[in-house]
């Protein structure tokens, strides 16, 4: 029942470097297309620019468009699809979370606020001058990993750095960045986002979470209220319920599969549970998810 995970060495050609990849999107997209068309997830960092054309990218059940300058993003174990309307062109590059962070010890990629929290939206939108100036940046990006000139892999992963720097200048310009960095309220959510992560299939309660992260359960309550406007329990209900979605559609198995990969009791328990959250049951949102695709 597992969904395709795709790993960074799969994508490797001739002057490669370990741990990171850079490409055009439609040389990308046309040397791997075995690889890509299907939903899958991967197991390192990706960033991709579009220069030119049209379509959606779906990410964890959620559609965005795709159209000139549009930047995507994407963490570990997220699962998307591109589908394409015309012709898509612009760059994409992707990386192991040890190529960027042996680097820049101090700087951990989810400091990153696309890359921070899967509550931030994994897309931004850049005006036409924006545009012409990171396509420069994935440009010059592009050209070093295809040649093999002197300190090639460190001045890779600096080119990196600036572009990540430049989007989150973007990202964040409508943000209160000092009442952001006042508060270690970021830095507990991420923790605690990855600690579901590791442990939802089998914790489902905010008293485990909050034991992990030597905290009452009130206040991590309180940090997820103050942050996102969730609830520590609505945190770890999502995440089942997107890997519930993802299993769904994505896998071989039957719904039964799927309750019990979950670690709930009875397919019925499951169901009960899928519907509170969603409106609907499992075999609907199976029937209605095929439907469109």
């Amino acid at each position: 029942m597992e969904i395709p995970i795709l790993n960074i060495n799969q994508f490797k050609e001739s002057a490669s470097i370990n741990d990171v990849y850079v490409n055009t999107f439609s040389n990308h997209i046309q040397i791997n297309k075995k690889l890509i068309n299907k939903p899958h997830s991967h197991n390192f960092y990706l960033c991709v620019l579009f220069t030119e054309g049209t379509g959606m990218h779906e990410i964890d059940f959620n559609s965005y468009t795709i159209k000139p300058g549009m930047v995507f993003f994407l963490k570990p174990g997220q699962t998307h699809f591109w589908k394409f309307k015309t012709a898509p062109e612009g760059f994409i590059f992707f990386h192991s979370q040890e190529f960027y962070e042996l680097k820049f010890l101090e700087h951990a990629l989810f400091s990153f606020p696309f890359f921070y929290s899967y509550q931030n939206p994994p897309v931004v939108e850049l005006d036409s001058q924006k545009n012409y100036e990171l396509q420069l940046k994935f440009l010059e990006v592009y050209k070093e990993y295809s040649q093999r000139n002197l300190l090639r892999e460190l001045k890779i992963v600096n080119l990196l750095n600036n572009i990540y720097i430049e989007l989150t200048r973007i990202y964040t310009l409508n943000i209160d960045l000092e009442k952001l960095s006042s508060s270690n309220y970021p830095n507990i959510l991420a923790t605690l986002e990855n600690l579901i992560n590791t442990n939802f299939y089998n914790e489902k309660f905010p008293k485990f979470y909050a034991d992990k992260l030597n905290i009452t359960t009130k206040h991590l309550n309180r940090v997820v209220k103050k942050t996102i406007n969730k609830t520590t329990s609505q945190l770890i209900s999502e995440r089942i319920i997107l890997e519930a979605k993802r299993l769904i559609v994505h896998s071989n198995g039957n719904l039964a599969d799927t309750a019990f990969t979950l670690d709930f009791s009875d397919y019925a328990y499951f169901s009960k549970f899928f519907k509170s959250k969603t409106g609907i049951t499992p075999l609907e949102f199976k029937k209605r998810y095929l439907m469109k695709y």
